[in-house]
């Protein structure tokens, strides 16, 4: 069995090794002031990534093999089958990152012979059905896609005249350069 020893900095060490570290002087006795937060700093928390606001999901029926496509917007329960469905929170990543879609949702089942119950409620990632699944003998649910995208923005020039184009090197000065005789072949 081995002897463990706390030292006063808060390491557990072997007690065999602790004889050997010597103690560290001893803290005074004014209380420390709070350490000022950085000027760079945060002012809190990071804010998580704004969600979607509509879930679109995959129903399956196990009986038939028949596929239903399922859009659920979020925090409204929508009707599959026995099965409610209400999206809590859903996110995709955008179109230039890994294309995940996260999704926190949960299913109540409503037979007509049983009580409701809650058959799932937790999060579904669209790259992984498997891992987080609907356990049901009836229906399979499974995470597609997010809508995130937010309410198109008004486009600051609405003028319909044609624009000329320039690279932001060039000059009215520049003209087209003739090619060498050949180069055309």
């Amino acid at each position: 069995m081995k002897v463990l020893a706390l030292l006063p900095l808060g390491l557990l060490v072997p007690a065999a090794l602790a004889q050997t570290i010597p103690n560290p002087p001893a803290a005074a006795s004014v209380p420390a002031a709070p350490a000022a937060p950085a000027a760079d700093a945060p002012a809190g928390p990071p804010t998580p990534p704004q969600g979607g606001t509509q879930l679109t999901l995959r129903g399956l029926d196990k009986i038939t093999g028949r596929p239903t496509a399922i859009t659920a917007p979020i925090g409204k329960p929508v009707q599959f089958a026995t099965l409610t469905i209400t999206a809590r929170f859903c996110y995709s990543t955008p179109a230039s990152e890994t294309p995940e879609t996260t999704a926190f949702v949960q299913i109540e089942d409503h037979r007509p012979d049983q009580p409701p119950r809650r058959v799932f409620s937790g999060w579904m990632y669209g790259s992984s059905p498997g891992l987080n699944g609907v356990e049901h003998p009836l229906y399979d649910v499974w995470v597609i896609s997010c809508n995130n995208a937010p309410a198109p923005a008004l486009a600051a020039n609405t003028s319909t005249a044609p624009v000329k184009v320039k690279a932001p090197d060039s000059s009215d000065k520049e003209g087209i350069q003739a090619l060498p005789e050949g180069a055309g072949q």
